[in-house]
C-alpha cells in the first residue's frame, strides 16, 4: 500500500508559491541563465517530492524513513521559509499595483529595489537555517539554575542535579556530534543525571547504535541516572503489524533504560540518598492534554511518601503542571519538564526577548517557571536531540544542572 499522499499537499504549495514568487526574483535582473538556474533547481525539487509520492511504501525501514523525512525537512525549512519575506513583499506591492492598473489600464513592473530588498532579508534566515543544520543541532550549552525546595534536607544543600531530555535518538545521525553533548553532560560533573522523556522517536532499536555512547553517563554519575517515558517512547505513532509486536517493542524500550544503566520510574517514586537523609524523586509516565496520552497518574506515584517531604517531579510534558502539578498538595517544589524542543525554532537573548511560535500551543516552553501562588517551579528543557527538522535555529541543545538550596534565593544572594 502506497501512502505519503501527505508530500502532495506540500509539493502543490510550494509550486505555488515558486509561481508567485518568481516574478520577483526575476525583477533582481540577474540575467537569462539566474532564470534557467532558477527553474531547474526548482524542478529537482519537485521531482524528489514527486518520487517520494511514487515510490515510498510503508514499511519498518527506520533509516529510509529518517533520511526522507530529514531530507523533506530541510527542503521545506531551508528553502520555502526564507521565501515568506519576498512573498510579504510581493503581495504588498500587488495591492498597489492592481487597484493603479484599474486606473492606468497597464500592470506596472515590479520594482527591482524593493525585491532587492526582499531577497537580502531572506538570505539572513536562510543563512540561520544553513547553520542550524550544519552546526546548531549539536551547539550544546549547560544552563546552571539555583533552586530553592522548602525543606530541602541539609545534607542536599549545594546538590547538583543535571537534567537531559528528549534525545530522539532515532534522529541521530553522526556519532561526534552526540558524543560532545554526552561530554557536555559529564563536563558539569553533577550528583545524579535525570531524564525527561522521549528516548525514541518510534522504536525501541533506534537506540541500539547509542548505547555505549550513553552508558558512560550512569558510569561517571555518582547518584544515577533516572528516567522517565514521553509520548513517543509508546510507540504510538508507528505502524505495528500487530498489538503484540507493540508492546514486545515497550519491553524492549524498557530494557534498554535498563542496559544503559537508568533507574526508569514508571508512576513511582525513588529516594536519593546523602548523608543519611533523603529527597524524593518522583518519576511519571506521559501526562499530556489531548491529543497526547495521558498514562501518568501523579497521586499513585506519590503512593506511600510523606505528602510534606520536598519532591522533585520527572513528568515529560510540562501541560500538567498548569492542569495537575501546582494545585496538587503534595510539596512538589520543582517539577522537571522537556517536549516542547522550543520548536528547535525561535529567537533568545537573556534579559530582552524570548520568543519561538511553540509559545502559541505552550505558553510554558522553555526555561523556568514559578507559579505565584504555590510557590511550585517549572523548568522546561530545550531537549538534547532533534525530531523531523534535522537542526537547530536560535533554540540550542540544552543541558541543564540544578544547584538545589534550602535557603531562599534572596538570602543566598543577599
Amino acid at each position: 500500500m502506497r501512502s505519503p499522499l501527505f508530500l502532495i499537499f506540500p509539493l502543490v504549495l510550494y509550486v505555488l508559491i515558486d509561481l508567485y514568487v518568481y516574478p520577483s526574483f526575476k525583477a533582481l535582473e540577474w540575467g537569462r541563465w539566474s532564470r534557467r538556474a532558477w527553474w531547474i533547481f526548482h524542478g529537482l525539487i519537485y521531482a524528489y517530492l514527486l518520487w517520494g509520492v511514487i515510490s515510498f511504501v510503508p514499511n519498518n525501514d527506520t533509516n529510509g524513513m529518517k533520511r526522507s523525512v530529514h531530507v523533506f525537512m530541510i527542503i521545506s525549512v531551508l528553502f520555502y521559509v526564507p521565501k515568506f519575506i519576498p512573498l510579504f513583499f510581493g503581495l504588498l506591492e500587488d495591492l498597489f499595483r492592481f487597484p493603479a492598473s484599474l486606473v492606468t489600464g497597464q500592470v506596472a513592473e515590479r520594482r527591482k529595489f524593493l525585491h532587492t530588498v526582499a531577497w537580502g532579508l531572506a538570505a539572513v534566515p536562510f543563512a540561520g537555517i544553513l547553520h542550524g543544520v550544519l552546526r546548531g543541532r549539536w551547539a550544546y550549552r549547560t544552563v546552571v539554575q539555583r533552586v530553592f525546595l522548602p525543606g530541602l534536607p541539609e545534607a542536599f544543600e549545594g546538590y547538583r542535579i543535571a537534567q537531559i531530555s528528549d534525545v530522539h535518538s532515532g534522529s541521530f545521525t553522526d556519532p561526534d556530534e552526540v558524543q560532545a553533548g554526552i561530554d557536555e553532560l559529564l563536563d558539569a560533573r553533577a550528583d545524579a543525571v535525570v531524564f525527561t522523556g522521549d528516548l525514541v522517536n518510534n522504536t525501541a532499536d533506534e537506540m541500539k547504535p547509542w548505547i555505549s555512547a550513553f552508558q558512560a553517563i550512569a558510569q561517571n554519575t555518582p547518584g544515577g541516572v533516572y528516567s522517565i517515558l514521553g509520548n513517543h517512547d509508546y510507540g504510538d505513532y508507528w505502524q505495528w503489524p500487530s498489538n503484540e509486536a507493540k508492546k514486545a517493542n515497550f519491553e524492549a524500550l524498557k530494557a534498554t533504560h535498563a542496559e544503559l544503566g537508568w533507574r526508569l520510574l514508571l508512576n513511582e517514586s525513588v529516594a536519593l540518598e546523602r548523608d543519611g537523609q533523603r529527597l524524593d524523586l518522583v518519576g511519571l509516565e506521559n501526562w499530556g492534554l489531548p491529543p497526547f496520552p495521558q498514562y501518568g497518574n501523579l497521586n499513585q506515584a506519590l503512593t506511600g511518601l510523606d505528602p510534606a517531604h520536598p519532591k522533585i517531579l520527572l513528568s515529560h510534558d510540562p501541560s500538567h503542571f498548569d492542569a495537575v502539578v501546582k494545585k496538587h498538595p503534595a510539596n512538589i517544589g520543582l517539577t522537571l519538564s522537556g517536549h516542547t524542543h522550543g520548536m528547535q525554532f525561535g529567537i533568545e537573548i537573556p534579559g530582552w526577548i524570548q520568543w519561538s511560535p511553540v509559545k502559541w500551543k505552550y505558553p510554558k516552553w522553555a526555561g523556568s517557571y514559578t507559579d505565584p501562588a504555590s510557590g511550585k517551579t517549572l523548568y522546561v528543557n530545550r531537549g538534547f536531540g532533534y525530531l523531523a527538522f534535522p537542526g537547530r535555529v536560535g533554540i540550542w541543545p540544552e543541558i541543564t544542572v540544578f544547584e538545589l538550596t534550602g535557603k531562599t534565593l534572596s538570602s543566598v544572594h543577599g
